[in-house]
């Protein structure tokens, strides 16, 4: 649905997008997490035609972005970081400006405006004045416009931005709904709101994407180790010792000690085979063995490494 290959975007000395190159298909919510001032809204800008990439190709829906302009924006919705809203104007009569905007008939704009408002449920909110709307609804109003021409494709820049935790609950819930027909792109500087909810996140640093890859996955290919918590009823001496004696471990510490059960650390170099390693010993040394359980980095600690070093990876 959507490609993005190696797309440069330089402002004078500065190189806002440094050779980004990734897809996006049907059916996912893919989030653009990274500091501020690391690429994302240029990013979206670019896929949107709102910018002009310096170098590279972006295809959407099948169409060159440079060659079918408008026929590509005529299948994006977009809600930009600053919601694009007239504050002097009612809401109703802003939600039928941009049908106008869209080139929708009459018929056309009284449906899609009844099912945008249905959808982001502002029926109360019609009347008012758009300036007297609390940041939540603003939001909100800001996604009806940016459905009503029904696209397939909605981006989204800091949709929860200056919301309220209320506030930010109901736009996660909102957002989930509609990647459910759609596809969805979204940045965010928050890793709880990428991570709650998108099912693949790409990490971006200095306009370098550093990490794609689904939560479970980003959580795996930071690390070098293994580790494994394993609970087992056995001596400890016995056990610890031959826990240490697995080739490739680095350390055996002990966590907790509960109902005549040792839970162990085990640490060792990256490998596939730790955890069945240490399952197979247990049976040899009939202990009991009531828990095995991997341990990986958090998205926090993959998020921290990934844009302090900015070295490029790619989850599998």
């Amino acid at each position: 649905m959507i490609k993005v290959e190696h797309i440069y975007k330089r402002y004078g000395a500065t190189i806002a997008v440094n050779n980004a190159s990734f897809e996006v298909k049907r059916g996912e919510i893919v989030g653009f997490l990274g500091p501020n001032g690391a690429g994302k809204s240029t990013c979206l800008k670019i896929v949107t035609c709102y910018i002009v990439a310096d170098s590279g190709r972006v295809v959407v829906d099948g169409l060159d972005v440079l060659e079918n302009s408008l026929e590509v924006r005529r299948r994006i919705g977009y809600l930009p970081e600053s919601t694009p809203v007239y504050p002097d104007m009612e809401v109703g009569e802003y939600l039928r400006f941009m049908a106008r905007a869209r080139q929708l008939s009459p018929a056309q704009s009284r449906e899609a405006i009844a099912r945008v408002v249905e959808l982001t449920g502002i029926e109360r909110m019609m009347k008012k004045t758009v300036t007297h709307l609390s940041k939540g609804y603003k939001q909100r109003v800001g996604i009806a416009q940016s459905l009503m021409h029904d696209p397939p494709v909605i981006i989204m820049d800091e949709p929860t931005s200056g919301l309220d935790p209320h506030q930010i609950i109901e736009i996660r819930e909102l957002i989930r709904e509609l990647g459910k027909s759609k596809v969805i792109v979204l940045s965010s500087h928050i890793l709880q709101e990428i991570s709650a909810i998108c099912t693949r996140i790409l990490i971006i640093k200095e306009g370098r994407i550093v990490a794609n890859g689904t939560p479970a996955e980003l959580q795996t290919i930071v690390s070098d180790r293994s580790i494994f918590d394993a609970r087992l009823r056995g001596d400890e001496s016995a056990v610890g010792g031959a826990l240490r004696g697995i080739a490739g471990v680095e350390s055996v510490e002990v966590v907790a000690q509960a109902d005549g059960f040792t839970t162990y650390r085990v640490t060792g170099r990256r490998t596939d085979r730790l955890g069945c390693e240490i399952f197979a010993l247990a049976k040899e040394g009939g202990w009991e063995l009531s828990s095995l359980s991997p341990l990986h980095d958090t998205l926090e600690d993959v998020y921290l490494q990934l844009t302090a070093r900015g070295e490029p990876t790619q989850a599998a």
